[in-house]
């Protein structure tokens, strides 16, 4: 069974989407770290990050697997290497190209094939696995979600201002909602759940309940 749970950033996709997994003992599949992947192989390899033509190229012979609490490229575990600054904005970019969201669908197809999984992602639910049977898409307040991020990223040292990180926002919304392949929207069939004034215990509760709403669900 797959549950995707889409939405923009500062929605508590990640925090939620781990939760539910725990609460379901289903496995978590970090679509993110997919990108940041990707990015990383680039940055290595000194690709320009808006040559699309270039990024796509690069990506013959590649193979990202996501095992739990890792990410190994090509039998490489990089999972301590893709969380820099450089890399975080490095997966913005190749996320707007089609060949890498191509690319990155079908190794989370694999990836999930004959799993249990809760993923999360922009595009999960409407694009990469429009067959689950159950999709969620949260929403949240633009500036509670860039209040959560700012908050989010003090916690890690980086001082940025709560307008900083709106502008940021609003700015990867527009992009995200316009890209050419897998758009940033909610799938035809998705649950929209506003995270404005919910707590992440109310969120993931709401989810657990839908989810196991479904006999077979119960059974897993």
């Amino acid at each position: 069974m797959i549950v995707t749970i889409d939405g923009p950033s500062g929605v508590g996709k990640s925090t939620v989407t781990k939760g539910l997994a725990a609460r379901l003992g289903f496995e978590y599949l970090d679509t993110g770290a997919m990108f940041r992947a990707v990015a990383l192989v680039m940055i290595r390899a000194g690709i320009d990050l808006d040559d699309h033509a270039a990024v796509a190229a690069a990506l013959a012979g590649r193979h990202i697997e996501v095992p739990p609490g890792r990410v190994v490229v090509n039998g490489e575990d990089v999972t301590g290497l893709i969380r820099t600054p450089e890399v975080s904005q490095g997966a913005s970019k190749v996320g707007l190209v089609p060949a890498v969201r191509r690319f990155l669908a079908d190794e989370q197809r694999q990836a999930a094939a004959g799993h249990n999984i809760v993923c999360e992602g922009r595009d999960q639910g409407a694009f990469v696995f429009p067959d689950a049977p159950f999709k969620f898409f949260l929403t949240a307040d633009p500036r509670v979600r860039a209040e959560r991020r700012a908050a989010e990223l003090a916690q890690k040292g980086q001082t940025v201002t709560v307008e900083e990180v709106l502008a940021d926002q609003l700015e990867r919304d527009a992009r995200d909602a316009l890209r050419e392949i897998a758009p940033m929207k909610p799938a035809a069939d998705a649950v929209i759940v506003d995270t404005t004034h919910l707590t992440t215990e109310d969120v993931i509760a709401q989810l657990e309940r839908a989810v196991l709403s479904c006999p077979t669900a119960r059974t897993r």
